[in-house]
């Protein structure tokens, strides 16, 4: 890991917005489903905001994201705009997909978040396709496919590492390693002792680190980031983590050890990275409390926004499914 990239302190604090954006958007997100405003699918990520918070702090708006269908908050931290997802999972005409795609299948191409299906692992080879572009064309944009630990265990995982080993693909693959596939714990699913280690097998760099770790985890994003844009090819990221709710809204979470729910409850990494802030003379008080209220009066208009667009009209079944006849 190279040191001499450690984030400074705007950075960090950059780093801090995007986290404290997650993790509201996530809190609201589960209150307007319990007052009845919404009914819909969702996919709690509280917990695991520090990962790509800190991987997007070196990226640029042309680099491309491609996440899974509980990845909101990948996409909330690439830049995808308040209003715009609100809208689409409130399935409105003015959302990023016209309604159609909900809560699982986002997009918003102008900050290069790119489709999301609902396919385990389909994240890697669409990763792999717009970084062979990106080569081709010599744009130097990297590509990120971000997956969760279920994933690693995927058809899709191995032979897209193996692709872009060979062609030296600027591609970053990102296990956000929360140690739950769905309602499985890590160990009953999965033989390797650590996704990393699988890295070897396809010749190409492989590491652990801590997710909830805001300097470790900028450092290691930045030095793939940096690899992938020089041409030396892609990297296997492990992130550790912990989802604090059940796989999907409602579910009642009782294969979770309570034990190591609780202590990775107690270890909540953004208030943790709040207090780092405050105690390293980065931050005040105020200023972070500042940042906070920003962003909830953000969401609160970005709830209004999405309530009081129109749903899609009958039509819209039927437009971007078919082509016009020539």
């Amino acid at each position: 890991m190279a040191d001499n990239i450690g984030p400074d302190g705007e950075t960090l604090l950059g780093i801090y917005r995007r986290a404290a954006l997650l993790k509201a958007n996530d809190e609201r997100s589960r209150k307007v489903i319990t007052t009845g405003r919404l009914v819909m699918p969702y996919y709690s990520y509280r917990g695991q905001e520090i990962i790509p918070s800190a991987l997007c702090a070196s990226l640029t708006d042309d680099d491309y994201l491609v996440t899974i269908y509980r990845g909101i908050h990948d996409m909330l931290a690439k830049g995808m705009p308040l209003n715009d997802l609100w809208a689409e999972i409130a399935g409105r005409v003015d959302g990023t997909c016209k309604g159609k795609g909900g809560p699982m299948h986002l997009t918003y191409p102008k900050k290069g978040i790119m489709v999301t299906t609902g396919i385990v692992g389909s994240s890697m080879p669409i990763a792999n396709g717009l970084a062979w572009g990106s080569q081709l064309s010599g744009n130097n944009r990297v590509a990120v496919a971000t997956f969760g630990d279920g994933a690693s265990n995927i058809g899709a995982f191995h032979e897209s590492l193996n692709m872009a080993a060979v062609w030296k693909l600027p591609v970053i693959f990102l296990c956000q390693n929360n140690l739950y596939g769905e309602h499985t714990a890590y160990e009953k699913a999965t033989s390797a002792k650590q996704i990393a280690d699988r890295a070897a097998g396809y010749s190409i760099p492989g590491v652990r680190v801590d997710g909830n770790d805001p300097v470790e985890m900028y450092r290691m994003a930045r030095e793939a980031i940096d690899r992938a844009r020089a041409g030396e090819g892609p990297t296997l990221i492990e992130a550790m983590t912990f989802r604090f709710h059940g796989h999907v809204f409602g579910d009642a979470d009782g294969y979770m050890d309570k034990a190591q729910k609780a202590a990775a409850m107690e270890a909540d990494p953004v208030p943790r990275l709040r207090r780092k802030l405050i105690d390293e003379g980065i931050a005040t008080e105020e200023q972070l409390a500042q940042i906070e209220a920003d962003i909830e009066e953000s969401i609160d208009a970005a709830v209004e926004f999405a309530l009081a667009s129109p749903l899609p009209e009958l039509s819209e079944l039927t437009t971007d499914v078919y082509g016009e006849a020539a």
